[in-house]
């Protein structure tokens, strides 16, 4: 062959290859890279003890800690911070995603935990009913529930699909892994990522279903932090 037609392949090689270059480097820098992760926090925090929970508002076990956890909140309320972030296991709960951007959008309108109360509180346990196995949760859950909780509806029903409550949820799941590798040393997600998840001052804690439970990390934690 002649060396005309391999300098035309060569050209064309190039031409691609820079054409891939570019269109992967824009795939890479998505607005979701420079999202900060949400700041959803309750409490008066006098010890500065914060507890996180990273959930999943379709997990059932969450929703089985969710009435616990309240009853720790209003036991440390003046004590402690509580902090909630969202982890969505879309690979097993579908409408986790679809949860957490209810959430995030209710929190633009300075929300969010109200938003948060009525997921778990409407959550069905058995994931057979309610918004946890609805085929349209916003039109046919999400939306009453902005109602119920005195939200823009029309406001509600853009910011849910927008790309800034999509990008603060993935900032939260990036988090997730730094937090996870900060409190253990190393962080699998295909084996380390669950929810509940919860720190405490930035040590991963795994307490048991019951406010006590919570108190045997939380006394200690407010102890060392007030003791001197």
């Amino acid at each position: 062959m002649s060396k005309t037609f391999w300098a035309v392949i060569i050209a064309i090689i190039v031409v691609f290859g820079g054409i891939f270059w570019i269109t992967g480097n824009k795939n890479s820098s998505t607005s979701s890279s420079s999202a900060k992760p949400s700041q959803h926090i309750e409490g008066q925090g006098s010890t500065g003890v914060t507890l996180v929970e990273y959930g999943d508002f379709e997990c059932p076990y969450c929703g089985e800690f969710y009435p616990i956890v309240k009853q720790v909140e209003q036991q440390y309320d003046s004590q402690i911070h509580f902090q909630f972030r969202n982890l969505p296991l879309s690979s097993v709960h579908p409408n986790a995603f679809a949860g957490a951007r209810a959430a995030e959008a209710a929190s633009l309108q300075g929300k969010f935990w109200q938003m948060h109360d009525a997921l778990y509180e409407n959550q069905d346990p058995t994931g057979k009913t309610g918004w946890v196995a609805s085929s349209d949760p916003l039109d046919q859950y999400f939306i009453g529930f902005a109602q119920q909780i005195g939200l823009n509806v029309t406001q509600f029903k853009t910011d849910f699909k927008s790309s800034k409550v999509n990008d603060t949820i993935n900032a939260d799941v990036t988090q997730f892994g730094k937090d996870y590798k900060a409190a253990t040393g190393s962080f699998n997600a295909a084996t380390d990522t669950a929810t509940p998840t919860f720190f405490l001052d930035g040590k991963h804690i795994q307490p048991g279903y019951s406010a006590a439970d919570f108190s045997k990390y939380i006394d200690p934690e407010i102890k060392a932090k007030t003791s001197h």
